[in-house]
């Protein structure tokens, strides 16, 4: 048994657990937030009990969650005493982080 780790930015969630809800996989959705941007993700826990399902599951993760450039207000320190000023900075967002882990034991009560 296998479990996938999905972490994915909160606009590409809805359409992926859908897609995902179709291909008959259970999952269990978290609320996350990531450390950079302080943005909303999603955490997706999905069991998976057959090794070919895998690749299944892994191409609707990608199909959905694809890589976008935003633009971002980070705040940086200038000068002291004159507080923050916004900074606008191109970032990467959307994609997917993916761990797959293996699962020694499941057991439900």
């Amino acid at each position: 048994m296998k479990l996938i780790v999905a972490i994915v930015q909160d606009e590409d969630s809805a359409i992926l657990l859908d897609d995902l809800m179709e291909a008959d996989y259970r999952v269990t959705k978290l609320a996350s937030t990531g450390g950079f941007l302080k943005s909303g993700n999603t955490t997706l826990l999905i069991g998976i009990d057959e090794e070919e399902r895998i690749n299944k599951c892994i191409e609707i993760i990608n199909r959905n969650c694809k890589r976008r450039e935003v633009t971002s207000t980070l705040m940086n320190l200038s000068i002291q005493g004159d507080g923050y000023m916004p900074y606008p900075l191109e970032v990467t967002v959307g994609g997917a982080n993916i761990f797959i882990l293996d699962v020694d034991e499941h057991v439900v009560y």
